[in-house]
């Protein structure tokens, strides 16, 4: 077990919408807002999350996509650095596209295999998430995927493997798994293959 209090500060859903980028209109769902009251995480995910292409989104694997709130004041000033935003805009919860907005939980201190257990359901963590061109055209500049794999700040998939209800507000446990990958690692060595 891992100490500290960690909390679901957001919980984010969104619907597959025409995703205006430099290649054209793409469906995506990638835009998320927040929602109210609890919502049932199920086998491929929230209740009333969507997904665009399941080749890359959702699926038993990647059900739910967690980011940690530690994260955005960078993600607001880098925005605000390229003209995508004005200096001080709040980035709402759900803008890098998560279903989980986390806080006390970043990347360097998760593992494959680790969980994620609140109240009434748990996850595991899958796989550290990677950023395509649908993320740069999100946050308003074509270089956001690329900080993202420099900073190593990806978030990451989550299985569900006890359903049950998740709300913003709760507190969660972090339960070690084996311990053989950490995220950052795995992130790091797909960042090396994305770039060659």
């Amino acid at each position: 077990m891992s100490g500290g209090l960690r909390s679901l500060i957001s919980l984010n859903t969104g619907s597959v919408q025409d995703l205006a980028t430099p290649q054209g209109h793409v469906p995506s769902a990638i835009v998320k807002r927040p929602r109210e009251g609890a919502v049932l995480a199920g086998e491929l995910g929230l209740a009333g999350d969507e997904q665009a292409d399941p080749r890359f989104h959702g699926g038993p694997a990647k059900a739910v996509y967690a980011y940690p709130s530690e994260h955005y004041p960078f993600w607001q000033t880098v925005r605000a650095q390229a003209g995508a935003a004005p200096w001080g805009q709040v980035l709402p919860w759900g803008s890098l596209g998560e279903n989980l907005t986390l806080a006390g939980l970043v990347e360097s201190q998760v593992w494959m295999g680790d969980r994620l257990v609140f109240p009434d359901c748990e996850l595991v963590v899958s796989e550290p998430r990677q950023p395509c061109f649908k993320f740069n055209a999100v946050m308003g500049f074509d270089q956001a995927a690329k900080l993202m794999w420099q900073s190593g700040w990806c978030g990451f998939y989550l299985a569900v493997v006890k359903p049950g209800p998740l709300q913003a507000g709760q507190d969660f446990e972090l339960v070690a798994g084996p311990r053989e990958l950490g995220l950052a690692e795995l992130f790091k060595s797909k960042a090396g293959r994305s770039s060659s």
